[in-house]
This record gives structure tokens, C-alpha cells and sequence, in this order.
């Protein structure tokens, strides 16, 4: 995925079994925001800064949704501990991660293993991408800001 394509129509379903399509956010910008893992520190400060400005995301015309590999569980039970007020997939088959080339090798500690890549895509009304914050750039305690431009 580069910037100026469109992202894929259908996101996936949600901790609730809800599925999103580019459709259900139509008219609005949208911050798609990709994490390797459920209730890990990186995840949970990236997730947290997120809900902390989710006011002023909804107020700038954004719709959050994050997007992990793990399961409706897993999901809502992040969802509940941090309070977070926007949807998050479960894209256990990595249907969305691997369209979007967010899934691959990393290594870390020495050790190689497949996973995802920590990467916010931002698009514009109509699901083109505008924006690509890559993993090495991310800075999960500022990520809201990075996002808005601050």
C-alpha cells in the first residue's frame, strides 16, 4: 500500500462482529492504525494516547480503527481495560495486514519471526491514503499528535 491508492474496501470485523467497509466511513477521514499485539506496553500507550484524543479527532472529521491479529476476546478485553472508544479489528486470517504489506519477517533480540508491523495509514473522504506513518517513525506516546500534525 502506497500513498494515493485506495485502502481495500473491506476492513474486517470488529470485537463485536461488526464488518467495517470503506463504505461505513465514507465523508470522513479516516486513521487506520495497525499494531502487532493486544495489551503489550507499545500497543497499550499508542492505543491510550489515541483514546486520550479521540475528541479531537472526531471534532477534525476522523474516524479510529485499529487493527491487530487477534481475536474478538482479546480485542474487547483490551477495549474494556483502557476504555477505548473506537472499533478494533480482528483480522486473525491477516487478510488486511498482508493487502495492506503490513505483515512480514522482523527480527528481534537476534531471533526472526513472522508478525505485524506497527504502521498508521491515514486517507482522506473517500479511502485514498494520504499518509503512511511507518513503524520506525511511530512514537506511541505522541502518536495522536504525530497523526494531527502537531
Amino acid at each position: 500500500m502506497e500513498t494515493g491508492q485506495r485502502l481495500p474496501e473491506i476492513l474486517g470485523k470488529d470485537q463485536d462482529g461488526k464488518q467495517w467497509t470503506l463504505t461505513d466511513v465514507k465523508g470522513r477521514k479516516l486513521v487506520l492504525y495497525i499494531y502487532p499485539r493486544d495489551s503489550t506496553p507499545g500497543c497499550t500507550n499508542e492505543a491510550c494516547n489515541l483514546r486520550d484524543n479521540y475528541e479531537r479527532f472526531m471534532a477534525e472529521g476522523y474516524t479510529v480503527i485499529g487493527v491487530s491479529t487477534q481475536d474478538e476476546k482479546s480485542h474487547k478485553k483490551f477495549i474494556e481495560k483502557n476504555s477505548l472508544p473506537f472499533p478494533l479489528i480482528c483480522d486473525t486470517e491477516k487478510k488486511l495486514v498482508i493487502a495492506l504489506g503490513v505483515y512480514g519477517e522482523k527480527k528481534m533480540y537476534g531471533k526472526v519471526t513472522m508478525g505485524v508491523f506497527r504502521t498508521t495509514f491515514i486517507a482522506d473522504e473517500n479511502g485514498i491514503v494520504t499518509r503512511i506513518i511507518g513503524p520506525k517513525e511511530i512514537k506511541v506516546k505522541e502518536h495522536a499528535a504525530q497523526i494531527l500534525g502537531d
